[in-house]
């Protein structure tokens, strides 16, 4: 029974890996120690699930005079820029976002930007990248 059970589990877990797209941000320049990485699935109702995590990202105004908080943003198939929303910091360590979207996107970029409620990324970019496809 306790085969069965933990059977189970990792057929479960599987289906929830395979149905979702993992993205690990390239180092960034602009704040090398920042650890980034972000989660894309599609929901039942065609939704984007988008969870992004950042560890060991450095206030954003130590990033920039005037920058106090992080954006993240995802370029749609049709070239438009979205605001997703802001990292919400939890810990000196730990920053991270959850948000929904309808818009399908090919990438995904995070700025340090005065506000969070911009229509448009003014700030400097942090990491950049691209969302690939599940088949």
């Amino acid at each position: 029974m306790r085969l069965f059970q933990l059977g189970s589990a990792v057929v479960i877990m599987m289906l929830v890996a395979s149905c979702s797209n993992s993205i690990d941000f390239p180092v960034s320049a602009v704040a090398p120690a920042a650890d980034i990485s972000a989660s894309v699935k599609q929901d039942k109702n065609n939704n984007y699930e988008v969870t992004v995590t950042a560890r060991n990202l450095a206030e954003a105004s130590r990033i920039a005079t005037g920058k106090t908080t992080y954006v993240v943003w995802v370029v749609t198939t049709d070239g438009e820029i979205k605001n997703l929303g802001q990292l919400d910091v939890k810990n000196a360590r730990t920053a991270s976002l959850s948000s929904l979207t309808a818009f399908e996107f090919g990438e995904i970029f995070i700025t340090a930007e005065e506000a969070g409620d911009v229509f448009f990324p003014a700030g400097i970019e942090i990491s950049r990248a691209p969302v690939k496809k599940k088949k």
